[in-house]
């Protein structure tokens, strides 16, 4: 399997290096292909997304992607793109699958939480998205400002579709969480479509569930839920309201997959405050490249890949089973290295 790897900004290069550790661990053999992104690229090549990484993408069997600093670039014309919503567009992604799993004693939860939101990746609330040129925010005057949001059948068939046949392998239900009664034509479209999609699955149960509402049942009911299908900025949100209920926003895993293309990448950001200090908590790119794992297994059908998936997600739990093997933003005392390290010598030992 050919990996390209974007180490991208701020804490990216460490946890980036420290899943690919992991990965070595498995013993598959991973052809890896690292490139520059960010700022790195930004000061080599004038853009923080060279044209040849972007050639290369579609080359390979899966890419992981560091966290990026997208918010600190400079405009579009002086070579500020956001590698993230580049990617996803380019290569349409429609789909960022993102599960979330609550640990005994790091979820504040009164119940358990097993679930996936899916959540479409290509359009909705983002504005740098929606446009075939341009942006999708723009200022007619000084004092207003006005941002598009974008809904189309074929993103919601896509993203729908996805979330019904995960749902089909897990426990055979889909909440569809929109905000139909004030977005009455964009969630209203992105809600029949769901209905039309779940037509095709009768052996999943669709339930619907406005967005606030959904919000407060991820804290009161979280047991309740299978997999969440909603628009992209909900999903964002809800995501990662799930992954701090459930631990830490650390500890989720997120794979953005399209039909041919799938780019594993942290849920989290840059955390440029603790970059360069080695006590960044790796664990969610680490479970981000398992699915990746999983995802081109599953593809290819590469029995290999999926176990070597599973194998790093079990030693993942089991080094944070323990309070003495965690990160500091879980209250322990090992480094971004040193996690990697008691990981990578568990599936060493398990394999």
């Amino acid at each position: 399997m050919k990996v390209l790897v974007l180490p991208g900004d701020g804490i990216g290069p460490e946890i980036v290096s420290a899943t690919l550790e992991v990965l070595d661990a498995t013993g598959l053999g991973l052809e890896v292909e690292v490139a520059d992104i960010g700022f790195a690229a930004l000061v080599r090549h004038g853009t923080t997304l060279p044209q040849p990484v972007l050639d290369r993408v579609p080359e390979v069997d899966g890419v992981i992607l560091g966290p990026v600093s997208h918010y600190e670039y400079p405009p579009r014309e002086e070579g500020g793109l956001n590698p993230s919503a580049e990617l996803r567009i380019r290569f349409e992604l429609f789909a960022n699958i993102r599960p979330c799993r609550s640990r005994s004693d790091l979820s504040v939860l009164r119940a358990p939480m097993d679930l996936v939101i899916v959540r479409e990746n290509t359009e909705g609330f983002y504005s740098d998205r929606n446009m075939y040129a341009g942006s999708g925010e723009f200022m007619p005057d000084a004092g207003s400002a006005f941002s598009i949001r974008k809904i189309t059948a074929r993103g919601c068939e896509r993203v729908a579709r996805a979330a019904f046949e995960l749902a089909r392998g897990r426990r055979g239900k889909v909440t569809a969480v929109h905000k139909a009664n004030v977005l009455k034509l964009s969630d209203g479209l992105f809600l029949r479509v769901v209905r039309e999609v779940a037509a095709e699955f009768p052996d999943v149960e669709l339930e619907e569930l406005i967005v606030d509402a959904a919000a407060a049942a991820l804290i009161r009911r979280p047991d309740t839920f299978d997999v969440i299908v909603t628009t992209n900025m909900f999903g964002d949100i809800l995501s990662d309201e799930a992954a701090e209920l459930s631990g830490s926003l650390g500890l989720g895993g997120s794979l953005n997959a399209g039909h041919e293309v799938a780019v594993a990448q942290a849920q989290h950001g840059s955390a440029p405050d603790i970059a360069g200090k080695g006590v960044a908590n790796p664990t969610s790119l680490i479970l981000s490249a398992a699915m990746l794992l999983d995802w081109r297994g599953r593809r290819d059908g590469n029995d290999d890949l999926i176990a070597a998936a599973a194998d790093i997600e079990s030693a993942v739990e089991r080094v944070l089973d323990q309070p003495a093997t965690r990160t500091p933003d879980l209250g322990g005392n090992l480094g971004t290295a040193q996690f990697a390290a008691h990981v990578a010598a568990r599936l060493r030992r398990e394999s």
